[in-house]
Protein backbone atom coordinates (compact mmCIF):
# COMPACT_ATOMS: atom_id res chain seq x y z
CA UNK A 1 0.00 0.00 0.00
CA UNK A 2 3.15 2.36 0.81
CA UNK A 3 5.10 1.54 -2.04
CA UNK A 4 1.73 1.91 -4.52
CA UNK A 5 1.38 5.47 -2.99
CA UNK A 6 4.68 6.64 -3.24
CA UNK A 7 4.80 5.62 -6.62
CA UNK A 8 1.86 7.39 -7.51
CA UNK A 9 3.18 10.51 -6.29
CA UNK A 10 6.21 10.05 -8.21
CA UNK A 11 3.97 9.83 -11.56
CA UNK A 12 2.74 12.76 -10.92
CA UNK A 13 5.92 14.50 -9.72
CA UNK A 14 7.14 13.32 -13.34
CA UNK A 15 4.25 14.39 -14.58
CA UNK A 16 4.12 17.48 -13.68
CA UNK A 17 8.04 18.47 -14.48
CA UNK A 18 7.32 17.30 -18.36
CA UNK A 19 4.45 19.85 -18.23
CA UNK A 20 6.50 22.63 -16.79
CA UNK A 21 9.36 21.68 -19.31
CA UNK A 22 6.69 21.57 -22.12
CA UNK A 23 5.65 25.10 -20.85
CA UNK A 24 8.84 26.55 -21.04
CA UNK A 25 9.63 24.90 -24.07
CA UNK A 26 6.39 26.89 -25.61
CA UNK A 27 7.42 30.15 -24.27
CA UNK A 28 10.93 30.27 -25.36
CA UNK A 29 10.20 28.89 -29.04
CA UNK A 30 9.19 31.19 -32.32
CA UNK A 31 5.60 31.71 -32.26
CA UNK A 32 5.29 30.16 -35.90
CA UNK A 33 6.41 27.02 -34.03
CA UNK A 34 4.22 27.01 -31.41
CA UNK A 35 0.92 27.47 -33.54
CA UNK A 36 2.48 24.84 -36.07
CA UNK A 37 2.44 22.47 -32.65
CA UNK A 38 -1.01 23.72 -31.62
CA UNK A 39 -2.24 22.69 -35.01
CA UNK A 40 -1.05 19.23 -34.81
CA UNK A 41 -2.08 18.40 -31.39
CA UNK A 42 -5.89 19.71 -32.14
CA UNK A 43 -5.47 17.37 -34.99
CA UNK A 44 -4.09 14.83 -33.31
CA UNK A 45 -4.50 14.14 -29.96
CA UNK A 46 -7.74 16.58 -29.00
CA UNK A 47 -9.77 15.63 -31.95
CA UNK A 48 -12.29 14.34 -30.01
CA UNK A 49 -12.48 16.91 -27.38
CA UNK A 50 -12.44 19.33 -29.97
CA UNK A 51 -15.35 17.77 -31.70
CA UNK A 52 -17.10 17.29 -28.21
CA UNK A 53 -17.09 20.73 -27.89
CA UNK A 54 -18.24 21.99 -30.96
CA UNK A 55 -21.20 19.33 -30.44
CA UNK A 56 -21.94 20.92 -27.14
CA UNK A 57 -22.12 24.52 -28.74
CA UNK A 58 -24.68 23.50 -30.79
CA UNK A 59 -26.94 22.16 -28.73
CA UNK A 60 -26.45 24.79 -26.52
CA UNK A 61 -27.06 27.06 -29.59
CA UNK A 62 -30.66 24.89 -30.67
CA UNK A 63 -31.39 24.78 -26.99
CA UNK A 64 -31.02 28.71 -26.74
CA UNK A 65 -32.81 29.06 -30.19
CA UNK A 66 -36.19 26.80 -29.46
CA UNK A 67 -36.59 28.85 -25.42
CA UNK A 68 -36.44 31.93 -27.94
CA UNK A 69 -39.14 30.16 -30.17
CA UNK A 70 -41.33 29.04 -27.25
CA UNK A 71 -41.12 32.57 -25.10
CA UNK A 72 -41.68 33.96 -28.50
CA UNK A 73 -45.31 31.18 -29.03
CA UNK A 74 -45.72 32.21 -25.54
CA UNK A 75 -45.80 35.80 -25.96
CA UNK A 76 -47.58 36.16 -29.18
CA UNK A 77 -50.85 33.69 -27.13
CA UNK A 78 -50.76 36.04 -24.89
CA UNK A 79 -51.42 39.13 -27.18
CA UNK A 80 -53.69 37.22 -28.90
CA UNK A 81 -56.16 36.45 -25.77
CA UNK A 82 -55.44 39.61 -24.84
CA UNK A 83 -56.64 41.12 -27.82
CA UNK A 84 -59.75 39.31 -27.98
CA UNK A 85 -60.46 39.99 -24.62
CA UNK A 86 -60.38 43.80 -25.40
CA UNK A 87 -62.60 43.00 -28.24
CA UNK A 88 -65.00 41.03 -26.89
CA UNK A 89 -65.34 43.93 -24.13
CA UNK A 90 -65.51 46.70 -26.54
CA UNK A 91 -68.41 44.94 -28.78
CA UNK A 92 -70.13 44.49 -24.96
CA UNK A 93 -69.75 48.14 -24.27
CA UNK A 94 -70.83 49.08 -27.91
CA UNK A 95 -74.17 46.73 -27.61
CA UNK A 96 -74.76 48.46 -24.02
CA UNK A 97 -74.43 52.14 -25.19
CA UNK A 98 -76.55 50.92 -28.35
CA UNK A 99 -79.66 49.37 -25.56
CA UNK A 100 -79.12 52.73 -23.64
CA UNK A 101 -79.77 54.81 -26.88
CA UNK A 102 -82.74 52.91 -27.29
CA UNK A 103 -84.18 52.93 -23.97
CA UNK A 104 -83.30 56.53 -23.27
CA UNK A 105 -84.11 56.70 -19.55
CA UNK A 106 -85.24 54.72 -16.73
CA UNK A 107 -82.31 52.40 -16.22
CA UNK A 108 -79.16 52.30 -14.08
CA UNK A 109 -75.68 50.48 -15.57
CA UNK A 110 -73.74 48.39 -13.09
CA UNK A 111 -70.65 46.75 -12.97
CA UNK A 112 -70.42 43.01 -12.32
CA UNK A 113 -68.70 43.09 -8.24
CA UNK A 114 -66.49 39.70 -7.51
CA UNK A 115 -68.31 36.54 -7.21
CA UNK A 116 -68.76 35.07 -3.76
CA UNK A 117 -67.50 31.38 -3.99
CA UNK A 118 -69.73 28.51 -4.61
CA UNK A 119 -72.91 30.91 -5.58
CA UNK A 120 -72.53 30.63 -9.27
CA UNK A 121 -76.30 31.27 -9.70
CA UNK A 122 -76.27 35.08 -8.40
CA UNK A 123 -74.29 37.99 -9.31
CA UNK A 124 -73.56 41.48 -6.96
CA UNK A 125 -73.72 44.39 -8.95
CA UNK A 126 -72.28 48.13 -7.91
CA UNK A 127 -75.39 50.14 -7.93
CA UNK A 128 -77.98 49.56 -5.19
CA UNK A 129 -81.23 51.75 -3.56
CA UNK A 130 -78.98 54.90 -3.35
CA UNK A 131 -79.41 55.19 -7.42
CA UNK A 132 -83.30 53.81 -8.10
CA UNK A 133 -82.97 49.91 -8.10
CA UNK A 134 -85.21 47.80 -6.59
CA UNK A 135 -85.59 44.41 -5.68
CA UNK A 136 -87.88 42.40 -8.79
CA UNK A 137 -86.23 44.56 -11.61
CA UNK A 138 -84.88 43.05 -14.23
CA UNK A 139 -81.25 42.95 -15.16
CA UNK A 140 -80.41 42.69 -18.66
CA UNK A 141 -77.64 43.42 -21.75
CA UNK A 142 -77.96 44.31 -25.06
CA UNK A 143 -78.59 40.08 -25.90
CA UNK A 144 -81.40 40.28 -23.33
CA UNK A 145 -82.44 38.72 -19.99
CA UNK A 146 -80.06 37.94 -17.47
CA UNK A 147 -82.19 38.09 -14.06
CA UNK A 148 -83.48 40.12 -11.47
CA UNK A 149 -82.87 41.90 -8.41
CA UNK A 150 -83.14 39.76 -5.48
CA UNK A 151 -81.95 42.10 -2.68
CA UNK A 152 -80.56 45.65 -2.21
CA UNK A 153 -78.75 47.84 0.14
CA UNK A 154 -77.81 51.40 -0.13
CA UNK A 155 -74.65 50.85 -2.51
CA UNK A 156 -74.84 47.24 -3.75
CA UNK A 157 -77.60 44.51 -4.73
CA UNK A 158 -77.76 41.22 -5.70
CA UNK A 159 -79.48 39.50 -8.77
CA UNK A 160 -80.57 36.22 -9.67
CA UNK A 161 -79.74 35.34 -13.23
CA UNK A 162 -81.42 32.82 -15.25
CA UNK A 163 -79.88 29.57 -13.92
CA UNK A 164 -81.28 30.27 -10.84
CA UNK A 165 -83.37 27.64 -9.31
CA UNK A 166 -86.08 29.97 -8.69
CA UNK A 167 -85.79 32.06 -11.77
CA UNK A 168 -89.15 32.20 -13.67
CA UNK A 169 -90.33 33.95 -16.46
CA UNK A 170 -93.53 34.21 -18.51
CA UNK A 171 -92.49 34.04 -22.16
CA UNK A 172 -93.68 33.88 -25.44
CA UNK A 173 -92.47 32.71 -29.12
CA UNK A 174 -91.28 35.73 -31.00
CA UNK A 175 -94.29 35.37 -33.49
CA UNK A 176 -96.68 35.20 -30.46
CA UNK A 177 -98.24 31.76 -31.68
CA UNK A 178 -96.83 29.64 -28.31
CA UNK A 179 -96.66 30.62 -24.41
CA UNK A 180 -94.98 29.02 -21.53
CA UNK A 181 -92.91 29.42 -18.52
CA UNK A 182 -88.98 29.66 -18.88
CA UNK A 183 -87.18 28.06 -15.97
CA UNK A 184 -83.60 26.47 -15.48
CA UNK A 185 -82.94 23.36 -17.26
CA UNK A 186 -81.97 21.13 -13.54
CA UNK A 187 -80.03 18.83 -15.09
CA UNK A 188 -75.76 17.78 -14.88
CA UNK A 189 -72.85 19.02 -16.35
CA UNK A 190 -72.90 21.39 -19.54
CA UNK A 191 -76.83 21.02 -19.81
CA UNK A 192 -77.19 22.93 -16.17
CA UNK A 193 -76.70 26.05 -18.35
CA UNK A 194 -79.80 25.89 -20.52
CA UNK A 195 -83.73 27.03 -20.13
CA UNK A 196 -86.73 25.23 -20.46
CA UNK A 197 -90.10 26.40 -21.96
CA UNK A 198 -92.66 24.71 -20.26
CA UNK A 199 -96.70 24.15 -20.42
CA UNK A 200 -96.91 25.12 -24.02
CA UNK A 201 -99.78 24.37 -25.60
CA UNK A 202 -99.57 21.12 -27.62
CA UNK A 203 -101.49 22.28 -30.28
CA UNK A 204 -98.35 25.32 -30.65
CA UNK A 205 -95.14 23.58 -32.10
CA UNK A 206 -91.96 25.60 -32.28
CA UNK A 207 -89.15 25.19 -34.86
CA UNK A 208 -85.33 24.55 -34.11
CA UNK A 209 -83.91 28.50 -33.81
CA UNK A 210 -87.44 30.31 -33.00
CA UNK A 211 -86.41 33.11 -30.44
CA UNK A 212 -88.38 33.24 -27.18
CA UNK A 213 -88.98 36.52 -25.65
CA UNK A 214 -90.80 37.95 -22.44
CA UNK A 215 -94.44 37.67 -22.74
CA UNK A 216 -94.85 41.07 -20.22
CA UNK A 217 -97.53 38.75 -18.25
CA UNK A 218 -97.20 39.48 -14.54
CA UNK A 219 -95.11 42.39 -12.66
CA UNK A 220 -91.50 41.64 -12.75
CA UNK A 221 -90.57 41.78 -17.09
CA UNK A 222 -91.77 43.56 -19.64
CA UNK A 223 -92.49 42.28 -22.85
CA UNK A 224 -90.14 41.87 -25.83
CA UNK A 225 -86.74 40.94 -23.49
CA UNK A 226 -85.65 37.98 -25.13
CA UNK A 227 -84.54 35.26 -23.43
CA UNK A 228 -83.56 31.73 -25.69
CA UNK A 229 -83.40 30.27 -28.71
CA UNK A 230 -84.76 26.77 -28.87
CA UNK A 231 -82.83 23.77 -29.57
CA UNK A 232 -85.39 20.80 -29.88
CA UNK A 233 -88.59 19.68 -27.98
CA UNK A 234 -88.08 17.72 -24.69
CA UNK A 235 -89.90 14.48 -24.07
CA UNK A 236 -92.37 14.64 -21.07
CA UNK A 237 -94.98 12.80 -19.95
CA UNK A 238 -97.16 15.22 -19.83
CA UNK A 239 -99.71 14.68 -23.22
CA UNK A 240 -101.93 18.00 -23.16
CA UNK A 241 -98.08 20.30 -23.53
CA UNK A 242 -95.16 20.71 -24.75
CA UNK A 243 -91.58 21.04 -23.62
CA UNK A 244 -88.87 22.76 -25.56
CA UNK A 245 -85.07 23.05 -24.65
CA UNK A 246 -83.34 26.72 -24.87
CA UNK A 247 -80.01 28.32 -25.18
CA UNK A 248 -80.01 30.99 -23.43
CA UNK A 249 -79.11 34.37 -25.40
CA UNK A 250 -76.61 35.46 -22.66
CA UNK A 251 -74.26 33.42 -22.18
CA UNK A 252 -72.59 33.18 -18.59
CA UNK A 253 -69.37 33.91 -19.73
CA UNK A 254 -70.89 36.98 -21.69
CA UNK A 255 -72.15 38.42 -18.40
CA UNK A 256 -70.12 41.65 -18.13
CA UNK A 257 -71.71 45.33 -17.54
CA UNK A 258 -75.52 45.60 -17.39
CA UNK A 259 -78.86 47.77 -17.16
CA UNK A 260 -81.50 47.42 -14.76
CA UNK A 261 -84.48 48.44 -15.57
CA UNK A 262 -86.38 50.79 -13.45
CA UNK A 263 -89.85 49.82 -12.51
CA UNK A 264 -91.21 52.76 -14.14
CA UNK A 265 -89.42 51.86 -17.49
CA UNK A 266 -90.81 48.28 -16.80
CA UNK A 267 -94.20 49.02 -16.86
CA UNK A 268 -93.77 51.45 -19.24
CA UNK A 269 -92.56 48.44 -21.57
CA UNK A 270 -89.17 47.97 -23.84
CA UNK A 271 -91.10 47.32 -27.37
CA UNK A 272 -88.91 47.65 -30.16
CA UNK A 273 -85.57 48.17 -28.42
CA UNK A 274 -84.57 44.41 -29.12
CA UNK A 275 -84.10 43.61 -32.22
CA UNK A 276 -86.29 40.13 -32.73
CA UNK A 277 -85.90 37.55 -35.36
CA UNK A 278 -88.57 37.87 -36.64
CA UNK A 279 -87.86 41.81 -37.76
CA UNK A 280 -85.01 40.60 -39.61
CA UNK A 281 -86.83 37.93 -41.19
CA UNK A 282 -89.88 40.32 -42.16
CA UNK A 283 -87.23 42.43 -43.53
CA UNK A 284 -85.16 39.88 -45.59
CA UNK A 285 -88.25 38.98 -47.19
CA UNK A 286 -89.11 42.83 -47.92
CA UNK A 287 -85.63 42.54 -49.86
CA UNK A 288 -86.47 39.58 -51.25
CA UNK A 289 -89.90 41.02 -52.63
CA UNK A 290 -88.56 44.58 -53.72
CA UNK A 291 -85.58 42.41 -55.59
CA UNK A 292 -88.51 40.53 -57.37
CA UNK A 293 -90.42 43.00 -58.01
CA UNK A 294 -87.23 45.10 -59.25
CA UNK A 295 -86.33 41.90 -61.47
CA UNK A 296 -89.77 41.99 -62.69
CA UNK A 297 -89.68 45.23 -64.05
CA UNK A 298 -86.66 45.01 -66.00
CA UNK A 299 -88.12 42.38 -67.59
CA UNK A 300 -91.10 44.53 -68.54
CA UNK A 301 -88.97 46.84 -69.37
CA UNK A 302 -86.73 44.49 -71.41
CA UNK A 303 -89.92 43.02 -73.40
CA UNK A 304 -91.68 46.87 -73.94
CA UNK A 305 -88.10 47.74 -75.60
CA UNK A 306 -87.98 44.56 -78.00
CA UNK A 307 -91.69 45.31 -78.93
CA UNK A 308 -91.23 48.52 -79.97
CA UNK A 309 -87.76 47.39 -81.81
CA UNK A 310 -89.89 45.11 -83.67
CA UNK A 311 -92.89 47.52 -84.38
CA UNK A 312 -90.43 50.06 -85.69
CA UNK A 313 -89.18 47.37 -88.23
CA UNK A 314 -92.17 46.13 -89.54
CA UNK A 315 -93.68 49.87 -90.16
CA UNK A 316 -90.45 50.12 -92.23
CA UNK A 317 -90.81 46.58 -94.27
CA UNK A 318 -94.79 48.12 -94.92
CA UNK A 319 -92.87 51.37 -95.91
CA UNK A 320 -90.47 49.93 -98.39
CA UNK A 321 -93.03 47.64 -99.66
CA UNK A 322 -95.29 50.49 -100.81
CA UNK A 323 -92.44 52.49 -102.63
CA UNK A 324 -92.51 49.38 -104.94
CA UNK A 325 -94.04 50.02 -108.25
CA UNK A 326 -94.03 53.55 -108.55
CA UNK A 327 -96.80 53.40 -105.32
CA UNK A 328 -99.36 51.07 -107.79
CA UNK A 329 -98.89 48.20 -105.10
CA UNK A 330 -102.22 48.37 -102.70
CA UNK A 331 -100.96 48.71 -99.06
CA UNK A 332 -102.19 45.33 -96.74
CA UNK A 333 -104.29 47.06 -94.76
CA UNK A 334 -105.79 49.18 -97.69
CA UNK A 335 -106.83 45.87 -99.71
CA UNK A 336 -110.67 45.30 -99.88
CA UNK A 337 -112.32 42.48 -99.83
CA UNK A 338 -114.44 42.16 -102.54
CA UNK A 339 -117.95 39.46 -101.83
CA UNK A 340 -120.24 37.46 -104.23
CA UNK A 341 -122.94 39.84 -106.66
CA UNK A 342 -126.08 39.88 -105.73
CA UNK A 343 -128.04 37.26 -105.53
CA UNK A 344 -125.70 34.51 -104.73
CA UNK A 345 -123.05 32.45 -106.63
CA UNK A 346 -124.39 31.10 -110.51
Amino acid sequence: MARNARGDSRLDTGLVLVCLVLGLIALVSPRRVREQVAATLRATVLMPLVQLEARASTVRAAVVSRNDVLQARGSAVVDTFSMRAVREENATLRGLLGLSARLQDGFVPAELLPQRPGDEFTIALTAGSDVGVETFSPVVTANGLVGMVASTDRYTSSAITWAHPDFRVSAMSVDQSAFGIVQPHLASGAERWLLEMRGVPFRAKLDTGTLVVSSGLGATYPRGIPVGVVIGELSTPEKWARTYLLRPVVLPDAIGPVLVLKSARAQQGVNGVWTSVAAADSAARAVAVAGDSIARKAAFDELTARRAVLDSLRADSLARADTIGGGTMPRPDSTKRVGPPPGGLR
